[in-house]
Formats: structure tokens, sequence, C-alpha cells
């Protein structure tokens, strides 16, 4: 089932001779449960077209469809709810709140949707991500791959249509980028989490089921990952 779609999205900025086309018409479709990669240069238009995808930064023209609905038809506070609840955002320097523990920064989007998070999913994720020792701990008593797996627990804990990665390996080592991109692969597989991930690494993206090569604003390849 086709759970996202793209139709001749641009995203402009500026005018005239100060115009720049991030993203230039581009067109595309993720099924339920693929896990695609978006690899690309920095300026290729990559972050930009991530943004869009998650409700954060409206386009200049084109539409992005979630699960068949149009997101950019929604006024802001109906399309920050959809967020909420049907976006997973993963950020390259983890976003935590530095004052709120593991536990709570990963219930954080329940707490913000106004429901009582799901303690038995909290466990089961806190063990999938290897945390459970840590729940009490805060983010700076953390490495940089622990906190980006307290970032991946809460990008899952609403259980979103779609989880999308912007350079969630960008900030580590490669020991704890290979632990992430694997972590990822398996919410992939045991949640059937649908994932798209944007990277400048042409080998992490290749972890992926297919790799989307992004140049100069469009979409110049589509091939199979792993």
């Amino acid at each position: 089932m086709e759970l996202l779609k793209t139709e001749c999205l641009s995203k402009i900025y500026g005018s005239g001779e100060n115009q720049v086309v991030a993203v230039d018409g581009v067109n595309f479709s993720v099924e339920q449960g693929e896990f695609v990669a978006v690899v690309g240069s920095s300026g290729s238009g990559k972050s930009t077209l991530l943004h869009m995808l998650g409700g954060v930064d409206r386009p200049t023209s084109g539409r992005v469809l979630i699960e068949n609905e149009d997101i950019y038809k929604m006024n802001d506070d109906k399309l920050a709810v959809f967020r909420r609840r049907q976006v997973g955002l993963i950020y390259q320097f983890y976003n935590l709140i530095p004052v709120l523990n593991v536990e709570e920064n990963m219930t954080l989007p329940c707490e913000l949707d106004g429901k009582a998070p799901d303690k038995e999913f909290v466990r089961e994720l806190a063990d999938t991500l290897g945390l459970s020792k840590r729940l009490k701990h805060l983010p700076n008593q953390l490495s940089g791959g622990q906190q980006q797996r307290v970032a991946i627990g809460r990008a899952l804990m609403n259980r979103p249509a779609i989880l999308l990665a912007d350079e969630p390996t960008g900030n580590l080592d490669s020991k704890a980028s290979d632990e992430i991109v694997e972590l990822l692969k398996l919410s992939n597989h045991k949640y059937r989490q649908t994932i798209l991930m944007i990277t400048h690494n042409l080998e992490i993206a290749k972890q992926a089921d297919r790799v989307l090569v992004m140049e100069d604003g469009k979409l110049s390849d589509d091939r199979k990952g792993r």
C-alpha cells in the first residue's frame, strides 16, 4: 500500500537574482513498511525535501500525501496535531530536552498529546534500544549514540505512519553510526515501521531497501539498496 506520495513538489527561496530552487518538481512514493534512503551532497535539497515531507516547511508548489491525505490542505493547528501523531522525526543533533530524563524524553509526544504513555510499550522500546538501565539518566549523562537511541524511541512512541530521519548518524563515530542504522532496520522489521532516511553517506544509504539519489533539487536515480 502506498503510504507517502509527492506530486511535483517544489520549494523556492527568494526571488529574482536571489532565487534559489531548493527542491525542483520532485515525484516519488513510498510503500507502507518500506525503508527508503535519500542520498545527496550538501546543498542537494535533501533536508528541505524531508522537512516538507514531515509537515515542517510548506512547499512553494506541489503536494505531499500521507495515507492519501494532502497534508498541506490542513491549517497550521491541524497540521501540528497530524505531525505529532503521524510523523516521527529524528534529527542529527538529537533535540532532547536537557532537563528531562530518558523516559520523559521518550514519552514527550504522548504528554504533548494529552494521553498517558503505554508503559508496556515504553519498556519494550527501552529494551529494544538498549536503554533499560538508562531511563532515569539525563541527556548529558549519555553518549551521543545513546542520545540518538532516545531520539529514536521518542519518534516511535506514538507509532507514527512514517519515521523521517535527517542525517541520524551525522554526529556519531562509525561504531555508533552502525548501531543506529541497525536499530532503524530493526524498527523497520520488528514494528513494520515505514522509514525515510536522509544521508550524505552512500554506504549508509545502501542499508535501506531503496536508495533515491538527489542532485540540485531533483531526484536523479532510484535504485535498490541492500
